[in-house]
């Protein structure tokens, strides 16, 4: 059987991510997790004794811990999901930022290369880490345009710059000692169990509540939208048959304004769930400050990924978010339960 190590597996992506590896294959999963206000593991309470499914809680920082993780279950794998992620909590305080993205892969990639080098012997040829980053380490792109794996890196947000710095330890461990890494940079992803500070959950529980659904500036801001199982299945694809030292990018080939998205999320609701006074949810939306240093586009170019590994997105924008919504009406005891009352989907990062 063979076993793989996820960090970071109580987050939105990672917990979709152990779910799908543990319902399509017979591969164990150890999710090694840090449990910050995002990670939670009611998102993956179903599994609760599973016999392929262990979870620790630790800290990526924690070479010791990991070492012993690593010792214990020998891995195949190694995925690492574990960052802090919101840009607007990264202009708030960039500390935790670094600590996590940059520092924290620094350590875990001591652990895993002396796994690597003294247990593997280098001879497993299956051993893989595969490291899960964003498109946001690009920076912003014009009206034409895409990223693709040789766009030069030039992130604007404290978040994109620890995840752009992780990445490039990452590409360091490959060419200087060897160690088999591979490196996704990802779109913006939405679907079940994400934590109701991003766009889409933070919309969706305003609406219902009938609170103001806020659109930072103009809501002009256009992104690459990705249903996160076809995320899922591009990195179970990647760590199959990706080649060595290299990055893949993955998009959802759905671009979209932050405001056609919101307006989008109403016309969802007022179908589904109207609202009792017979108006559209429309009427919540406001515009509010923009963010410090908001990139304009972001546009992924997946070519690479779609021709050598054979991966297309399943869901189009349409029939992804109409999943999307209907699984956060049918689960808002999730998403009560995941706030632990430290956060109240309030504005952060103004930079003020």
């Amino acid at each position: 059987m063979k076993t793989w190590l996820v960090t970071g597996g109580a987050g939105f992506i990672g917990s979709n991510f152990i779910r799908y590896i543990l319902e399509q294959t017979k591969v164990q999963i150890v999710n090694l997790d840090k449990l910050t206000y995002a990670g939670n593991l009611e998102s993956l309470v179903n599994f609760n004794g599973h016999p392929r499914y262990f979870f620790i809680q630790g800290d990526i920082a924690d070479q010791t811990l990991v070492k012993g993780l690593l010792h214990q279950y020998q891995p195949q794998s190694v995925i690492n999901f574990a960052a802090e992620s919101h840009v607007d909590r990264s202009i708030e305080g960039p500390e935790g930022f670094i600590q996590t993205n940059v520092v924290g892969t620094f350590h875990l990639l001591e652990a895993v290369r002396g796994y690597w080098n003294e247990e593997l012997k280098k001879q497993d040829d299956e051993f893989r880490f595969l490291h899960i980053s964003t498109d946001e380490v690009y920076g912003s792109l014009g009206k034409t345009g895409y990223f693709t794996e040789t766009t030069p890196y030039a992130p604007n947000s404290p978040y994109s710059a620890s995840k752009a710095s992780s990445d490039h330890l990452v590409r360091a461990y490959f060419h200087t000692y060897g160690l088999p890494t591979l490196t996704s940079n990802c779109s913006n992803n939405y679907g079940p169990y994400q934590f109701p500070e991003k766009l889409i959950p933070l919309i969706l529980l305003n609406a219902l509540e009938g609170k103001p659904l806020p659109v930072y500036g103009d809501g002009q801001n256009i992104r690459d939208w990705l249903y996160v199982l076809d995320h899922c299945r591009a990195l179970k694809t990647i760590l199959k048959g990706g080649n060595i030292g290299e990055t893949y990018n993955i998009g959802g080939n759905y671009e979209k304004s932050n405001l056609e998205v919101v307006h989008t999320l109403c016309d969802l609701l007022d179908e589904l769930l109207p609202r009792s006074d017979g108006e559209s949810y429309r009427q919540q939306v406001v515009f509010v400050k923009d963010r410090p240093g908001h990139d304009q586009r972001y546009a992924i170019d997946s070519t690479k990924l779609q021709t050598t590994l054979r991966w297309q997105p399943e869901e189009t924008f349409a029939t992804g978010l109409r999943k999307t919504v209907q699984w956060y009406l049918e689960n808002r005891v999730w998403c009560q339960r995941v706030c632990d009352g430290s956060y109240h989907r309030e504005r952060l990062g103004l930079g003020e």
